[in-house]
């Protein structure tokens, strides 16, 4: 599918719907892909963080690449990500995104090394030159140690196959400079990664976001977006409101780094959605903290058959 530049609106971040260590479920998988785009979503992104990627095998990755792309169609375009410590590796992937039938590529930085900006803008330089797609940069400094700074973002802009940026850093006087930096290239999309903060984002001139919580409740997020877009405050504060309950009870049901992962699988498992299988090293939460998920999501509006009783 022709992507729309620039790329706007709710972008799901897939979930990854699993039978075992090594096994997708696919069927769970179609369903929630028909889910999220019937939903509102304007694209999906496979093999982020929400999908957990890099505890996937490398055979994995390719088979939910593929899966996903069949299952979309012609309807929304999917994203890949290919970022990877082997440039030859992130390289490979995009050729694979290609022969999908992807419709873009999301890159990090390598995540091992550490790199200088200009060491960076370079590999940008070089994955932008041989990838067979657009890409996307992909701002999450948290996991990879390494930043893409504002001078670097815009830098990349000029790049014909680099088309916009995933912003994950949650520093908001960061994602105010990208979009000054910005200005002069409407057609570069600036992404905001924390949903807790995309409409902020969007009113501070964000393209749209990429919201792990459009797995839960697309509508949700479409809304939130639509109403943020529109400047409507009233409505963005009753949004707000439900997407902090899901922010909180799911996604920091427990104090451990995991959390948000294991938080999204759990509610996933409880909408019906998928089986509470993670990919490992970790795994699933206990009684207690799925307990905290559900109360969250009832709270949500999104288990309304526990709304009133004790939720």
């Amino acid at each position: 599918m022709t992507l729309p530049k620039p790329l706007h609106g709710v972008i799901t971040p897939l979930a990854t719907p699993l039978l075992d260590r090594d096994k997708l479920d696919g069927p769970a998988l179609d369903r929630l892909v028909e889910k999220i785009i019937a939903g509102g979503v304007t694209g999906i992104f496979v093999l982020g963080t929400t999908g957990e990627a890099l505890g996937l095998s490398h055979r994995l990755r390719k088979e939910i690449l593929h899966r996903v792309c069949s299952a979309a169609g012609d309807r929304v375009p999917v994203l890949t990500s290919i970022t990877d410590t082997s440039i030859i590796e992130s390289l490979n992937f995009a050729d694979e995104a290609m022969s999908a039938g992807a419709s873009g590529l999301v890159l990090a930085p390598p995540y091992y090394y550490e790199m200088t900006q200009p060491e960076l803008l370079r590999y940008v330089e070089t994955v932008s030159h041989e990838a067979p797609l657009p890409i996307y940069l992909y701002n999450i400094p948290y996991l990879t140690k390494t930043h893409y700074s504002p001078e670097v973002v815009r830098a990349a802009a000029d790049l014909p196959n680099v088309w916009g940026i995933k912003d994950s850093s949650g520093d908001m006087d960061y994602f105010a400079e990208l979009i000054h930096r910005l200005a002069d290239r409407p057609e570069f999309a600036v992404l905001c990664g924390p949903e807790e903060r995309l409409a902020e984002a969007i009113a501070m001139g964000a393209h749209g976001g990429i919201a792990g919580g459009s797995n839960l409740a697309p509508e949700l997020f479409v809304e939130l977006c639509h109403a943020a877009t529109n400047g409507d405050a009233k409505r963005v504060a009753e949004i707000q409101t439900r997407v902090m309950r899901i922010s909180h009870g799911v996604y920091h049901a427990s104090a451990e780094g995991s959390s948000y992962l294991r938080g999204m699988k759990c509610a996933l498992s409880l909408l019906g959605s998928c089986r509470n299988i993670m990919a490992e090293p970790y795994e699933p939460f206990g009684p207690a903290e799925t307990e905290t998920v559900r109360i969250a999501l009832a709270g949500a509006g999104l288990l309304p058959e526990l709304i009133g009783k004790g939720a």
